[in-house]
């Protein structure tokens, strides 16, 4: 029986031995890609040369794809270009990803300049930057598992893990947990394997989990509530992250801790465990100014002091729809943006800090004993490079 999806009836379980084919290697896409080469000089004359370097280039950019899709868009590039293009191969593979269930394959633009604060996050991601390089395995460095980023919602998370793929250069693919589950006997348990067994055939890769505790979090009923299903995935998920041998690294984000099962939270699964808070005054000031600049403005012609004093306890997402709305308000008057426009949005906004005050005080002290900061306090600095220092750092009580 061949079948891209695990489903037979209960009855024969017991009966029929399951064997998972993964992606073809490296050195069996390279066979693909000899029979195309070779089929194209052949039947239409063409006088393809590869070197060394444009070859490895090629089945790398080809990692993920069957041998069947393989050949496929090197013809096609072959079509297309008249030459064997990495970039309709990188174009392609992302078409595939994108109709995938459960995977989505994003373009991210971002990089950590855009992103405002976290700075202790930032250097420890800096420091992990080459880790995938051969230079690295022969120093002795094991691949980064990934990281969990538990915060305050609008605090950045999100973004981070889109900068952390564009600042290493790296795939970025998001697992979308919602589409794992299907009403169908065994299709939930097929896709979560398809889809880690996708993450690692296109790796080096980061593999973006966002919201977590949404996704995983109906563990401890899931035996009442879905016959085991979601345990039987959270447990593949767990299984995957302990064992993976590819350099897959995970960014999963989480709003709420407490419904997250505590086998998630053991050292094994993550490299370490950040606590993303809302941004101090210095941050606030940060976060502005590229708000503004993004948005065509000169940081400089606003007085951003003010900005980040008037805005406490609020959040870059918070902090971002701020200069929005100020840039409709002067529009609508056909005048240029003012300091004072930015003010009178502060004064209409009601922050989640106050909404969910008693929500985030419990998520800081729980950040306080079980995570790392991923920032200092403000004014820290590491002597002569202007740095955040990530030495002995606490994160401040402001509940």
């Amino acid at each position: 029986l061949l079948s891209p999806v695990l489903q037979f009836p209960p009855e024969l379980e017991k009966d029929i031995t399951v064997l998972d084919y993964s992606l073809p290697t490296v050195e069996e896409l390279a066979q693909s890609l000899d029979r195309v080469v070779r089929s194209a000089r052949e039947i239409s004359g063409m006088k393809l040369s590869l070197s060394n370097g444009q070859r490895e280039q090629i089945l790398n950019a080809a990692r993920g794809l069957t041998c069947t899709e393989a050949e496929n868009v090197f013809a096609k590039s072959l079509v297309m270009t008249h030459r064997l293009d990495v970039d309709v191969i990188i174009s392609e593979k992302e078409q595939l990803i994108r109709r995938s269930r459960a995977l989505e394959y994003f373009q991210s633009v971002e990089d950590f300049s855009n992103v405002g604060g976290m700075n202790l996050l930032k250097e420890w991601l800096r420091k992990r930057s080459r880790a995938f390089s051969e230079k690295a395995r022969q120093f002795g460095l094991p691949e980064p598992k990934g990281l969990l980023l538990l915060g305050v919602q609008g605090a950045g998370k999100s973004l981070l893990a889109k900068a952390v793929a564009s600042q290493w250069h790296l795939p970025l693919l998001r697992l979308d947990l919602g589409r794992i589950f299907s009403e169908l006997v065994g299709s939930s348990e097929n896709n979560i394997r398809s889809a880690l067994r996708m993450a690692e055939s296109v790796s080096p890769c980061v593999l973006w989990i966002d919201e977590i505790e949404k996704g995983l979090g109906g563990v401890a009923s899931s035996h009442q509530s879905d016959a085991g299903t979601t345990a039987r995935i959270f447990a593949s998920i767990l299984t995957w992250m302990q064992e993976k041998t590819s350099p897959v690294f995970v960014i999963a984000t989480a709003n709420d801790i407490s419904v997250l099962p505590p086998e998630m939270l053991r050292k094994g699964r993550f490299d370490e465990i950040f606590f993303v808070d809302l941004p101090h005054a210095q941050e606030r000031r940060e976060i502005f100014a590229i708000h503004l600049a993004r948005r065509g403005r000169d940081p400089l012609a606003f007085d951003l002091n003010r900005l980040a004093l008037a805005t406490e306890g609020f959040s870059g997402a918070e902090i971002e729809q701020v200069v929005i709305s100020g840039l409709y308000d002067a529009f609508e008057q056909n005048r240029d943006l003012t300091t004072q426009d930015l003010l009178n949005n502060i004064q209409a906004t009601i922050p989640l800090s106050q909404t969910m005050e008693q929500e985030i005080a419990r998520l800081r002290r729980w950040g306080r004993t079980h995570a790392r900061p991923a920032s200092a306090p403000e004014g820290q600095r590491l002597p002569g490079n202007g740095r955040l220092a990530p030495r002995d750092v606490r994160i401040p009580d402001r509940g």
